[in-house]
């Protein structure tokens, strides 16, 4: 006996219900512990602060983990371990500098230990930033340690400033030099059939050749060549000062090490030791029982020694100054602007016009006494560049004295929008200058002939349509667009010319895209001193005639979401990504590759109204 066909429609339809309840059920749960998670990490980021205890005669602990950066980006998705994309970790330069300088006359503070092991990398005008607390440090006669299995050439420069150095027996202490090596993709673009229309100003604006070229031209070896020199120069100086070795060691040891490695039957530290760049040879746990030994041990014994980290520190310092009562005091207004220059709204990392121009107006409305512009820019669209001066003017028409303060580049579009400030600072090994304009256009219409794809149409002018990417550039267009970049290029002579009281002809000399070095550009009249953010922040309040007064961060707010994000980031991503990048041969691959990816990358930010940009190629400091 069959079931009747009202019975299987009530069993399917109660099934289905069934499955259904159990489908939401199952989300529910997964949401609610989803959520959960979040709040119980939550918790533990933003409450541990709180219960946080400096000990006495405690050491400063200072390991960065991830790029040395002037700003954070914000990451746009969720951390890795809930399963977003990985980013590079990053720590602020400002970070680490507050809580070293903090630290110095903190009486609870005895020492700093440099745990270096997860910093991937900072240009040299960040290490020297921080380098300079290490000094301000040492000055109060508190000893440094820094320890560490392997030393990269940015690691050491750090580990240099410290009284001693310990460094694992199979462990090496890796300097190469500087150099500039990139990607150049002519041949690749003729083989795709993409004609790319380029028009400059400037033997040496070279941004644009690894589109236009199969190798590096004279012109910008030679100019590359020499800021390198003087970049490497600054490093070697002093590191070797810092250690108390002839000046030739670094050299000496860099160009011998087949030969000192051979001495030593292969082995890195035993020839780094017996070249005198580490103190001592000792693994992480016998250099932690030194360590103990020399600090004291960690009260919890949950620690190798007694230690407070840096940012938990600075952490701490800035809650216990916030439960202080309010006091009316003047205010220097501190604005970060770091990345590429786009037209419009830009999230953290890239400088766009209109969020810029926004933190400088509120910078005005808030009154402050003076304010300090921090730029680490290669530069990009030069109508944003141009709109950002003018906010700064402003500033400056409103009695508002404007400082600038370069940090690892302030170059082209950078430059252009440093030439607004009252008085420019830049860092020795800071790049500066690259005054030259460039315009880009590429065109795909051999691309779409050679797939079958035509185009044709008709228009009311000889311009209609010229600007469309699947059709032949006119050379009435190109015309145009060069006459732009001519014009521009002038408009940035005489913008230049203005501000540091030259003429466009002395200034023309200097400029067609050449880079200087901070050192350089100092003798070469561009910026008026040399120092870091600290100098220009003390300048700007020599300026505005104050004596007294409280550093103002102006930033983008967050959203709680974003908030939480970049907490989550900070706290858990900066290790994960750190240790990809030291154990997998994959994470150091894909770090490797970035460089090689980004002039291409770069096109997508090729926004101008007028495909105008001020731009530096090779403005990566090392």
């Amino acid at each position: 006996m069959t079931d009747s066909p009202q019975k299987k429609g009530f069993a399917r339809g109660f099934l289905a219900a069934i499955g259904g309840s159990i489908t939401w059920l199952r989300r529910v749960f997964t949401n609610i512990i989803f959520l959960l998670i979040l709040l119980f990490l939550g918790i533990a980021i933003f409450s541990k602060d709180e219960r946080l205890v400096v000990p006495q005669g405690a050491a400063l602990r200072v390991a960065p983990s991830g790029f040395l950066v002037d700003e954070l980006t914000q990451p746009a998705t969720l951390p890795i371990f809930l399963g977003g994309n990985r980013g590079p970790a990053e720590v602020r330069v400002k970070d680490l500098v507050d809580a070293i300088d903090n630290a110095a006359t903190d009486k609870r503070i005895s020492s700093l230990v440099l745990e270096l092991d997860h910093m991937v990398g900072g240009s040299l005008s960040k290490l020297d930033e921080i380098g300079a607390a290490l000094q301000r440090f040492k000055a109060t006669d508190k000893p440094i340690y820094a320890v560490g299995d392997n030393f990269t050439q940015p690691q050491y420069f750090l580990a240099s400033h410290a009284d001693k150095v310990y460094l694992n027996p199979m462990g090496s202490v890796m300097l190469t030099g500087f150099g500039v090596y990139r990607n150049y993709y002519k041949s690749a673009l003729d083989k795709l059939k993409v004609n790319f229309h380029v028009f400059r100003v400037g033997d040496y604006k070279d941004f644009i050749e690894p589109y236009t070229r199969d190798d590096m031209s004279p012109a910008s070896r030679e100019n590359n060549q020499r800021w390198l020199n003087e970049l490497w120069g600054e490093y070697s100086e002093q590191v070797t000062g810092l250690r108390n070795l002839p000046a030739e060691s670094i050299d000496l040891f860099i160009n011998e090490l087949p030969q000192k490695l051979q001495q030593h039957q292969g082995s890195w530290a035993e020839a780094a030791l017996a070249n005198k760049l580490v103190d001592q040879l000792a693994s992480r746990i016998e250099a932690m029982k030194e360590l103990k030994k020399d600090i004291g041990e960690d009260d919890s014994k949950e620690r190798d020694y007694k230690f407070i980290d840096a940012l938990a520190y600075l952490r701490s310092h800035k809650l216990a100054e916030a439960a202080k009562p309010i006091r009316e005091s003047k205010k220097i207004g501190l604005i970060t602007a770091s990345g590429s220059i786009v037209d419009g709204e830009a999230p953290a990392g890239r400088i766009g016009s209109e969020s810029l121009g926004k933190l400088i107006q509120r910078a005005r409305e808030k009154e402050v006494d003076a304010l300090v512009l921090r730029i680490d820019s290669g530069g990009g669209s030069a109508f944003a560049s141009e709109a950002i001066r003018q906010e700064l003017l402003a500033t400056r028409e409103a009695k508002i004295p404007v400082v600038i303060s370069m940090g690892s580049v302030a170059a082209s579009g950078g430059y252009w929008i440093a030439t607004a400030g009252d008085r420019i600072w830049a860092s020795p090994a800071t790049l500066t200058g690259s005054i030259g304009v460039f315009g880009a256009f590429p065109t795909f219409e051999d691309s779409l002939e050679h797939i079958g794809i035509y185009t044709d149409g008709v228009g009311t002018s000889d311009l209609a349509g010229s600007m469309r990417l699947d059709r032949a550039l006119p050379p009435a267009a190109a015309s145009i667009l060069q006459q732009g970049v001519d014009n521009t290029y002038a408009r940035f002579l005489r913008i230049v010319s203005e501000a540091r009281g030259s003429t466009p002809k002395e200034i023309h000399k200097i400029a067609q895209g050449q880079v200087w070095t901070g050192r350089a550009a100092k003798k070469l009249g561009l910026v008026d001193d040399l120092g870091n953010l600290s100098d220009a922040i003390a300048d700007a309040a020599q300026l505005a005639e104050i004596e007294e007064y409280d550093v103002v961060e102006i930033q983008r707010e967050l959203s709680p979401g974003e908030k939480f994000l970049r907490a989550l980031s900070d706290n858990v991503d900066a290790k994960i990504a750190a240790s990809l990048e030291a154990n997998l041969p994959l994470g150091a691959w894909l770090n490797s590759v970035q460089p090689v990816l980004a002039p291409i990358g770069e096109l997508q930010s090729y926004r101008d109204p007028r495909a105008l940009y001020v731009r530096c190629l090779p403005c990566q400091a090392p």
